[in-house]
């Protein structure tokens, strides 16, 4: 064990011990979800009464959580917009109570194209990091070789531009860097300056150049294909890593901000340079087992993000995934307590949560389930009130429940609730086109990540399957067998295909890079980020032929 390890051990054990103690707290809360929920909602009622929203919708007067449904619809963002936005021009008590400040906007693509701004006040920050801190004492239980070890962790900047009164506008990611334990700011390889890198074979090539050289435990990002993107551009670019690595420099293929070129320094280190040569030449590649040994990818796995699997173990190996949870601008609604699943429990400490039956979704007048109601292998989709000021907020997610942890549910995230597409009453969701394509790419022993599957009219309709290919006859075949396993996963699309109202899946290959540029002009349009984005597998818009 290195020096710096040795001083640290008593100040980890503290912070270990407080983390441990949420995270036991958190445990037993669900043993009275009913009663943990309610506590929630009365003290959330009672600290906005007299906002302005507040005072519209009576919440001083609000007694059960019956009268709550009464006095307060269920909407969307947008139907919450004209109070967000005089929170966001500087009229904090719209939506917030007296003295709860704002200390940055949660930035995120909205809808209509105009952008969220989520109010992150003190007290929803604390919430925020204290799932952080349950989700990493439990991963680091699981998986004790990460103890004290480096962190390296792909996030966006807090601050892209500030609201008219001077506040940030950005990643709540970056805060949370920000505002972690101190113990584990001094883990990060990477400076938080990084993160503003716009450039992105720059910024993640620098990334990965702070990464190599230290003992990385541990890789944090939200989507999956930003790590994916961080080795296929130290691949790409090798030699200029290795040669970097040798002589403790840093060489970015493209301009490196000043700013972040003074705040990194490197010691040459030749030996590992010969070592990760050397595994080039063995393996034709340059592969993370080259540099690093890690003990642990913490990625978002459920609903789309799954296809990236394959791609991350081909890289990494046998190393474990596992799940950050449904984590969003708008809060932290679970925390898996488990590697290699999806599924985490319900935040109930930090969000009061309704669910709303799917099958209910386009009811006028649906009936929601709290967070204690619910059946195993149910789906929902969610519904969140909390302290960034949102009342019975549509979070627009549908979500399966997996098990119970004690009263509350433990639910994995399936897809967006707009991503379903309907022809004839076959309604398929984004959900069953990834699972089969997954099953269709592993029987022909493919690798696919990113494609986009359309709904046609024609005199018999049918799907179309975009997919950025130069093999005609592994197009064909990977129709077909996806047409076969989305009819085994959806039994109205089995159906119609069988009645003949549906045709097969045409296949239609694509210029190489066509779907990244579509993705790179919608990200740019929608003043998104790379690591926030969610490529849409499946078009909801049905084409005229």
């Amino acid at each position: 064990m290195s020096i710096k390890r040795t001083i640290l051990r008593p100040v980890a054990y503290l912070a270990g011990r407080h983390a441990d103690k949420q995270r036991r707290a958190f445990l037993t809360a669900h043993n009275h979800t009913e009663d943990v929920q309610k506590q929630l909602l009365d003290e959330l009622l009672d600290a906005h009464a007299q906002t302005d929203f507040g005072r519209d919708h009576a919440l001083g007067s609000v007694k059960s959580i019956e009268d709550f449904r009464s006095a307060v619809p269920i909407r969307s963002y947008e139907e919450m917009r004209p109070y967000m936005d005089r929170v966001f021009e500087g009229n904090t008590t719209a939506l917030l109570p007296p003295g709860h400040d704002v200390l940055m906007f949660s930035l995120t693509s909205g809808t209509t194209g105009k952008p969220k701004h989520i109010p992150v006040t003190r007290r929803f920050a604390e919430a925020m990091r204290r799932g952080s801190n349950i989700w990493g004492i439990a991963a680091l239980r699981d998986h004790p070789a990460g103890w004290l070890r480096p962190i390296l962790r792909i996030s966006s900047p807090m601050c892209e531009y500030t609201s008219p009164t001077g506040i940030p506008c950005g990643a709540i990611s970056g805060l949370m860097m920000q505002n972690q334990m101190r113990i584990v700011r001094r883990m990060y390889v990477t400076p938080a300056t990084a993160a503003s890198i716009e450039d992105p074979q720059v910024k993640y090539y620098t990334i990965c150049r702070c990464g190599a050289g230290r003992d990385v435990s541990m890789i944090i990002t939200a989507n999956p294909s930003s790590t994916i993107t961080m080795i296929e551009t130290a691949q790409q670019h090798a030699e200029r890593l290795i040669r970097d690595v040798a002589d403790g420099t840093l060489n970015p293929p493209g301009d490196l901000p000043e700013t972040i070129a003074r705040t990194v320094r490197f010691k040459g280190d030749k030996t590992l340079a010969r070592r990760m040569q050397a595994g080039v030449d063995r393996d034709g590649v340059l592969l993370p087992g080259h540099f690093w040994n890690p003990s642990l990818l913490a990625n978002w796995t459920g609903g789309t993000l799954k296809l990236y699997l394959r791609r991350l173990g081909e890289l990494f190996g046998d190393v474990p995934v596992r799940d950050l949870g449904l984590l969003a601008s708008e809060g932290r609604f679970s925390i898996p307590l488990t590697s290699d699943a999806s599924a985490g429990t319900a935040e109930i400490m930090g969000n009061f949560f309704e669910f709303l039956p799917a099958d209910q979704r386009e009811s006028d007048r649906p009936d929601t389930l709290g967070a204690h109601e619910l059946q195993a292998g149910g789906e929902y989709f969610l519904v969140v009130t909390n302290w960034a000021g949102l009342w019975r907020y549509d979070l627009d997610d549908r979500v399966r429940v997996a098990g119970h942890l004690g009263k509350s549910p433990i639910f994995e995230f399936l897809s967006r609730g707009l991503h379903t597409a309907n022809i004839t009453g076959e309604k398929i969701t984004e959900h069953q086109v990834v699972e089969a394509m997954r099953i269709a790419t592993g029987r022909l022993d493919m690798h696919v990540d990113t494609f986009v599957l359309q709904g046609h009219f024609d005199s018999v309709p049918y799907y179309q399957l975009c997919i950025e290919s130069e093999g005609t006859d592994n197009l064909r075949d990977l129709g077909g067998l996806m047409d076969r396993a989305l009819g085994e996963l959806n039994v109205e699309y089995g159906a119609k295909r069988k009645s003949g109202r549906l045709g097969p899946i045409r296949p239609a290959a694509l210029p190489t890079g066509t779907l990244k540029r579509e993705e790179q002009a919608k990200i740019a349009a929608r003043r998104g980020r790379n690591e926030q984005y969610k490529h849409q597998y499946l078009k909801t818009e049905i084409v005229e032929d």
